[in-house]
């Protein structure tokens, strides 16, 4: 109808996520610092982003058509973006997710109507049982699927090198010096690094890896080290293998952070910026301290911190005072405040 402003659907809400100044969490760090919060998606994560562009493209070639089945490896954002996007374009939706996702996320992506497969985390990337493999399986079993293969898939990418790559430059008035993100795929950073990069190649961009992933090494070395490989708690942050969908050469150094830093930090950020986001901004944010503490920044530093995706997927683990004391993340010394006081 004519005068009603409106969107035609939440896809119209992908992209153009706000830059929001950090003030108290950064206040005895060097420089300016900003969030790229991509919580403001309408499914609440970065990968909003690829999951409409993908589709679309595979729409273009002619690979996709109603009724068909879209196949996924996720760790739970993606999917729940795919799930949305799925929706709305009359696809089917089957995901293999890992058992490393929380709870939450599981649950959510069961609400989206997908069909969800949840595979042991902590096995190689080649186990027949491993979300890649399941995922591959899938594909091959059912037919008129797609597979989108997030980590393989150069479309990933071009996703942020076409949104979030601009929208920073633009946000920033092309004064950004720094680009902080996490690296799992590889695709945020690597698509927006390559925008930016092209616009002003001074420009740093500093991915953030986690402590059991093998990202960092494979950067300096040129290596794939199994010894690097080991457990750890924070979802959609570091791998097992190298995507390649993650672009090296647009990077320009690592940063490893700690499952334990990385939740505490994320609590931090509510509490002091009003910011309720995920784990692995914590890790963004985590990394952002250290490097501030190894001098990489200076009092005219513009940094930019991309911050994946919205707290309330962690509610049953980062935001779990329960589940925080489980592993080992709380100081036992400290004397614990109740919050919430029950009145009888």
């Amino acid at each position: 109808m004519k005068n009603i402003q409106a969107q035609e659907s939440v896809l119209e809400l992908i992209g153009n996520t706000p830059l929001v100044k950090l003030n108290r969490i950064t206040s005895e760090m060097d420089g300016h610092f900003y969030g790229k919060v991509e919580a403001f998606n309408p499914g609440h994560s970065a990968k909003d982003r690829i999951a409409l562009y993908i589709l679309e493209q595979a729409e273009k070639k002619g690979l996709l058509k109603p009724g068909d089945t879209i196949v996924e490896t996720t760790s739970g954002n993606t999917g729940f973006s795919i799930a949305m996007v799925s929706i709305l374009k009359g696809y089917n939706c089957i995901l293999a997710v890992s058992s490393k996702s929380s709870p939450d996320k599981i649950d959510m992506l069961k609400a989206m109507g997908a069909q969800v497969h949840v595979c042991p985390a902590h096995v190689p990337a080649d186990d027949p049982r491993s979300y890649y493999e399941v995922a591959k399986r899938i594909h091959a079993e059912t037919p008129g699927s797609v597979y989108i293969n997030q980590y393989f898939n150069e479309l990933n990418i071009d996703a942020h090198y076409h949104t979030t790559g601009p929208e920073i430059w633009n946000q920033t008035n092309g004064k950004i010096t720094h680009l902080v993100a996490c690296s799992g795929t590889g695709g945020t950073i690597s698509g927006t690094a390559r925008y930016l990069k092209e616009q002003n190649s001074n420009i740093q961009v500093l991915g953030i890896d986690a402590y059991g992933s093998v990202i960092q090494k494979y950067h300096e070395t040129g290596e794939l080290d199994k010894d690097e490989i080991y457990p750890y708690r924070i979802e959609g942050l570091g791998k097992n293998l190298i995507p390649s969908a993650t672009d090296f050469d647009s990077i320009d150094t690592f940063t490893k952070v700690t499952d334990g830093d990385s939740a505490l930090m994320a609590r931090e950020l509510a509490k002091t910026e009003g910011l309720f986001l995920g784990y692995t901004s914590g890790a963004a944010m985590q990394g952002v301290k250290q490097l501030s503490e190894e001098g990489v920044f200076d009092k005219d530093s513009i940094v930019v911190i991309i911050f994946p995706d919205h707290g309330s997927r962690y509610m049953s683990k980062v935001y779990s005072d329960e589940w925080m004391k489980q592993q080992g993340f709380f100081d036992h010394n400290e004397k614990e405040v109740p919050s919430v006081q029950y009145i009888k």
